[in-house]
């Protein structure tokens, strides 16, 4: 799994790239609990370079959009595959994200 992190605004842009799976779900948990640990609740998955994702990163999601919301904050998706927008849909998480085309669309998503 690829993790690259950015900053646009006041919003933070975490890109996932390769598989997100029982073996690396905890280094992106890792990684989203520290942001949301420092204050920055404002935040952006880029999912365009995921390729695939379990039960295990689903979790993860879950677990870090409840934490961010806690702290008014949120996790938008987005730049979902196909397959990954599948796997959501059967999940039943496409309810519970704001999911856009593109991070522009997502960063945005925060100021209105």
């Amino acid at each position: 799994m690829d993790l690259a992190e950015k900053q646009t605004g006041d919003v933070d842009v975490l890109s996932i790239g390769g598989r997100l799976d029982a073996y690396s779900a905890a280094e992106a948990e890792k990684r989203i609990d520290s942001l949301i640990g420092t204050g920055k609740v404002k935040i952006v998955l880029n999912l365009d370079g995921l390729e695939y994702i379990s039960s295990s990163g689903l979790r993860v999601f879950l677990a870090q959009l409840k934490k961010a919301r806690k702290q008014q904050g949120d996790i938008k998706l987005c730049c979902m595959k196909p397959n990954i927008r599948e796997v959501f849909d059967i999940a039943g998480f496409t309810q519970l994200f704001n999911i856009a085309a593109d991070e522009a669309e997502s960063v945005a998503g925060f100021s209105a």
